[in-house]
């Protein structure tokens, strides 16, 4: 039975045991193995999903690599294979998890006017009072992988083939490269013998030609192949401590995010051979704060049985590395705002009290009566 079904079964019985009458909807602060007469549910805290879009560049050696300069005259050619990785975009996708200290229950009664509930698999709050789905985790880039290798020997004349050592091989691979070469400049000039006079023929012969041409040259010159990679990790902000703020007024952490390096791609953070990748996390705006109003306080003890929600802060997050910026985007962060509780007069009306919530930052989304 899937959570679904569950949690819709879960649903109607609420709502059979509810009656249309003024009462209070108990939310408490859930505790394990104590809090068992009712419907869990966490708020959810930010995690940034961290995606890379990377160019990896493997470079293969040719065959004939040690007899470049001697045939080709073609000196600077790659005699060892090597990886070079080239970072081109980074994004953060923020989203919510449940936080183990944002955990409450709403206590079943037999005279609740508020039982009906919408989770996520994980527990997140959705809805009370309506029908609400999950939202889809957003689409990644598309990894594209590096085209087919040629190999050069599938273009080999016999008479290559058949040669008796790999500088004899070279030394016929490199005329066979003239020859081609010689056959493409004639057509194109128009002065070989076999010149065809459809345009569309003649497009034919040259790419067949370069495709030859590409296979041999790639047993001197190597080849490179290049893919596109997608790289992804989850990042977690941190709450402001007092600490923290009491040294930096402004609120800013700045953390290591990761490290990349040209040879080896994303690496680990403690791996000094990756360039360290830097995010900053900076408050925009006034943070919200708990009042400490002695009346306040008093109001809202009152209201403690009401629902908890988040009130989330924005925030300025930049990554960067030491030469240059990478990314700078405003995000709301759970960690960074309050908690807050919608009074339970709410939900003690005959008018029945309606709320959606936002899966991300555990805010409210809308709130309605019917």
């Amino acid at each position: 039975m899937n959570q679904k079904i569950i949690r819709r079964l879960a649903s109607l019985l609420l709502l059979a045991l509810a009656v249309p009458v003024q009462a209070q909807t108990e939310i408490a602060e859930f505790r394990p193995g104590v809090t068992l007469d009712g419907v869990n549910y966490f708020l959810p805290k930010t995690v940034f999903e961290v995606v890379l879009v990377a160019e990896k560049a493997v470079t293969t050696p040719g065959e004939f690599a040690a007899y470049s300069d001697r045939y080709l005259r073609q000196p600077n050619v790659p005699t060892v294979e090597s990886t070079t990785w080239t970072l081109k975009s980074i994004t953060l996708l923020p989203y919510g998890v449940p936080d183990p200290a944002k955990a409450y229950n709403i206590k079943v009664k037999s005279k609740t006017t508020a039982p009906l509930v919408s989770l996520t698999d994980n527990g997140l709050l959705l809805s009370i009072n309506t029908e609400a789905e999950a939202e889809p985790a957003p689409e990644l880039p598309k990894a594209v992988p590096a085209p087919k290798a040629v190999n050069g020997r599938d273009h080999m004349t016999h008479d290559i083939l058949a040669a008796g050592s790999t500088a004899k091989m070279a030394q016929l691979t490199a005329e066979e490269i003239y020859e081609i070469r010689d056959s493409r400049n004639a057509l194109i000039r128009g002065e070989a013998d076999n010149t065809p006079k459809d345009g569309a023929q003649l497009k034919l012969m040259l790419d067949n030609l370069d495709q030859q041409l590409f296979a041999l040259e790639s047993l001197f010159k190597g080849q490179t192949l290049t893919s596109t990679e997608v790289l992804t990790f989850d990042f977690e902000p941190e709450a402001l401590q007092d600490s923290t703020e009491a040294e930096n007024p402004a609120g800013a952490q700045r953390r290591l995010l990761c490290r990349f390096s040209r040879r080896l791609g994303l690496v680990a953070p403690d791996d000094l051979s990756g360039e360290p990748i830097w995010i900053t996390i900076t408050p925009t705006g006034n943070l919200p704060q708990r009042s400490s109003d002695p009346d306040t306080d008093k109001k809202k003890q009152k209201m403690e049985q009401g629902v908890w929600v988040n009130v989330p802060a924005m925030a300025k997050v930049t990554i960067a590395t030491a030469q240059q910026n990478l990314l700078t985007a405003d995000v709301p962060i759970c960690q960074l705002g309050t908690t807050e509780v919608l009074s339970d007069a709410l939900f003690n009306k005959h008018t029945e009290t309606r709320v959606t919530i936002h899966q991300q930052t555990g805010n409210v989304k809308r709130l309605w009566q019917e």
